[in-house]
């Protein structure tokens, strides 16, 4: 592991960075451990929502109680309450038996709800209920269920926005946000981008390097997906690279376009500083071409080129940018 990098594990999912905006992000989460304020993490989608979610578990009281996960996207419209809330036995069509809901299975412990903004409408009237403190009927049934449960959510929407527009409750968001926790994107923490690069490789080929150039081509790339795509592309590189270490060729052909237009970007600053120089030195002459080449340490047949390539009008006495 790199100087400076450090790794952490929570629930399973390991966290591995060097950035001091994660290890002070991880603070807060382990500050918010303490207490049972609700927590609502915000970022991209594949930034590590979860890992932080995880964490604050760790870290809470009830670390030895139940966690239990689940994305709102990944719930059918019509079972949501009966998932989130459960149901008794004939509750509707196809309800065979009693089916305790996830706040039961998180009784005592943490329940993270991944995606809330994408939450049915109904289920957020009831979920607003809970967090306040009052019992609930599984569906279908006639006796009260209490629970005492951590609730943590994310989201990779603009929650407040989505009230303010009515596509989710005002009331509720305030609820679930009595703490806001941001995982910033993988391009705003650039310094983690190699020692999550090595270790996703490590799990696939212990002891494969990755090349320089690969590294600053990696270090160049924007990251839209973030940690995410960042694991997919370096799983698919560790798998087909040949060798002891990983090069550009061995990245998806994107990473080939964002060379290359690296490169255009270098040549063109370093065309202009060329030009500006030839421009000075030629000013300083009197636009005497064989005193300038030789003050450039080129050929004169070199400097009429790049006068020409650089559009430069020289008359005696004077050289102008055309």
């Amino acid at each position: 592991m790199n100087v400076g990098c450090d790794k952490r594990e929570y629930l399973g999912l390991e966290v591995v960075f060097a950035s001091e905006r994660i290890r002070g992000l991880l603070r807060q989460a382990e500050q918010v451990a303490a207490t049972n304020a609700a927590v609502l993490i915000t970022g991209e989608s594949g930034t590590g929502k979860e890992v932080i979610a995880r964490a604050i578990h760790h870290h809470s009281a009830r670390r030895s109680k139940s966690w239990v996960d689940i994305n709102c996207t990944a719930l059918p419209e019509n079972l949501v309450e009966s998932e989130l809330f459960g149901h008794e036995r004939g509750a509707f069509s196809g309800a065979d038996s009693t089916k305790a809901g996830l706040f039961e299975m998180a009784n005592d412990g943490t329940l993270f709800l991944d995606e809330i903004g994408d939450l049915d409408p109904r289920a957020q009237v009831k979920l607003l209920r809970i967090l306040d403190g009052a019992p609930y009927y599984r569906l279908g049934g006639v006796k009260k269920v209490h629970v005492d449960v951590r609730l943590v959510t994310a989201t990779n929407q603009d929650l407040k926005s989505a009230a303010e527009h009515g596509r989710f409750r005002f009331d509720l968001y305030h609820r679930l946000s009595q703490v806001r926790l941001f995982v910033p994107p993988l391009r705003e923490r650039a310094e983690d981008i190699i020692p999550l690069a090595e270790h996703f490789i490590q799990t696939q080929r212990p002891g494969l390097r990755i090349s320089q150039e690969a590294m600053n081509t990696l270090q160049a790339h924007p990251w839209p997906g973030n940690v995410r795509e960042l694991r997919n592309v370096m799983i698919r590189a560790a798998v087909f690279a040949q060798g002891a270490e990983i090069k550009i060729k061995d990245l998806p052909e994107e990473f080939h376009q964002d060379t290359y237009a690296s490169s255009l970007a270098n040549l063109s600053v370093l065309g202009e500083a060329e030009r500006d120089a030839i421009a000075h030195v030629l000013e300083q002459t009197d636009g005497h071409q064989v005193r300038a080449a030789q003050t450039l340490g080129i050929s004169r047949r070199t400097l009429q080129r790049r006068i020409k390539s650089y559009g430069l009008r020289v008359e005696r006495g004077v050289s102008v940018r055309v």
